[in-house]
């Protein structure tokens, strides 16, 4: 009897025991990586967006006709950065690495990418920031990644955390971010990425909350919407007609942007020329329509506030999406996702003037959703993000138009590497 009570008592106090020599917890050291991650690509994406407002308030000064000689040097320079430093790749170079180059980004590319955007974006460029950061951030998670020596799934996950964090500093929506980071690999088989949504979500939530500690960020809708009130089941018809239509300019942005292509690449021009020529003509643009100027961060809600006519409104559609092609086919580097949003508003305004009856709100938000769906393939995150920076609470109309976007968009992707055709090869 004593020896079975001994047995019972060791194994009671092996039970208990399993707390103490145990982590009870689900988080272990992995966390405090993707953490660590999330905190550095916070700082990133905080020094670059200080650096950027200064820069672009130095190059504001230049209105009128200079500025056209302002964004054809800064073009020139940009394309002297990259010639020189090296080039840094686009959006599907990332996308490549990440699918194909066993998840590492490298490192190497970050000071051409951060030098050549900075002239790029402060200049009056109509890309945004969001893909430098993506690159910049990724990139030190793979450094990261390797410092803790990781390989295979562990590695390429701490790499989508980092892009996950530079996309979630910029757009202040953590899951949103989250998801853009696994939606833009999108393939056949992408729910394998889907791994990483917990070290994305991590990585986004801390570098949130650095991001906006660094710049003083506040709480809040980015673009002044008015309220929108649903009205019935009609509104979701309503969103999906509305979608429709931005996924037609959709279509029309893509052709525009291969057209665009064919004339850059029809001689090797060495690359600064290249960024000289679309500087030029970007510049002529800005000095014509100065609302098109810049990625749209801020135009946006000028937009929404004006009282513009719809002459007016036709033609700021017209040369926003000529802008934005001919920077990115000129070499000029940066991302594209607000400036598909500035298009996204322009287009909701002009429905709203063609029909007074409509929402302004869910035209202009549904109109948004599907252009960028369209475009990026990423309905999920373009859902969120867009709730997040225009107040729009009512997820499902925006789900709807992204939806719409989605399925509707050119079986051949705008991204070339998120073709299914890559991985068969």
């Amino acid at each position: 009897m004593k020896i079975n009570r001994r047995r019972r008592l060791i194994r009671t106090f092996n039970l208990l025991d399993q707390p103490i020599k145990f982590n009870p917890f689900v988080f272990s050291r992995t966390f405090f990586m993707w953490a660590l991650t999330g905190l550095i690509g916070g700082v990133i994406a905080g020094g670059y967006w200080i650096v950027l407002e200064h820069f672009t308030e130095f190059l504001a000064h230049f209105q009128g006709w200079q500025v056209i000689p302002t964004m054809a040097i800064c073009g020139l320079l940009a394309g002297l950065v990259i010639h020189f430093i090296g080039d840094p790749g686009e959006i599907h170079l990332i996308v490549n690495n990440i699918r194909f180059n066993k998840g590492k980004l490298e490192p190497k590319n970050n000071p051409s990418m951060i030098l050549s955007s900075l002239f790029c974006v402060a200049s009056g460029g109509s890309l945004g920031p969001e893909a430098p950061l993506v690159q910049v951030t990724g990139s030190t998670g793979t450094w990261l990644g390797k410092i803790f020596r990781l390989k295979g799934e562990e590695l390429r996950s701490l790499s989508i955390a980092g892009m996950a964090s530079g996309f979630t500093a910029l757009f202040g929506a953590p899951l949103g971010g989250s998801l853009f980071s696994l939606e833009i690999l999108h393939h056949k088989h992408a729910v394998e990425y889907y791994k990483a949504i917990i070290p994305a979500l991590v990585a986004s939530c801390f570098s949130y909350l650095m991001f906006a500690l660094i710049i003083h960020l506040g709480i809040g809708a980015t673009w002044d919407l008015k309220a929108y009130h649903y009205t019935g089941v009609y509104d979701f018809l309503y969103a999906t007609l509305f979608g429709i239509v931005g996924t037609l300019f959709g279509w029309i942005f893509i052709f525009v942007v291969k057209f665009f292509k064919k004339i850059f690449e029809y001689r090797k021009f060495p690359i600064y020329i290249k960024t000289l020529v679309g500087g030029l003509l970007l510049g002529i643009i800005a000095y014509n329509f100065p609302i098109t100027r810049y990625f749209g961060h801020n135009e946006i809600n000028q937009l929404i506030g004006g009282n513009f006519g719809l002459n007016f409104l036709i033609l700021v559609l017209v040369f926003k999406i000529l802008a934005i092609a001919i920077t990115v086919t000129s070499g000029w580097r940066g991302g594209f996702i607000i400036p598909l949003f500035f298009v996204g508003t322009t287009l909701g305004l002009i429905i709203h003037n063609l029909f007074p009856g409509v929402d302004t709100t869910l035209a202009i938000v549904s109109c948004m959703a599907a252009i960028n769906a369209c475009v990026t393939r990423t309905p999920m995150s373009t859902t969120i993000i867009l709730g997040t920076l225009t107040g729009f609470t009512y997820f499902v109309p925006i789900l709807f138009a992204s939806l719409t976007g989605y399925f509707l968009a050119p079986k051949i992707p705008f991204i070339g590497s998120q073709s299914e055709k890559l991985e068969e090869e």
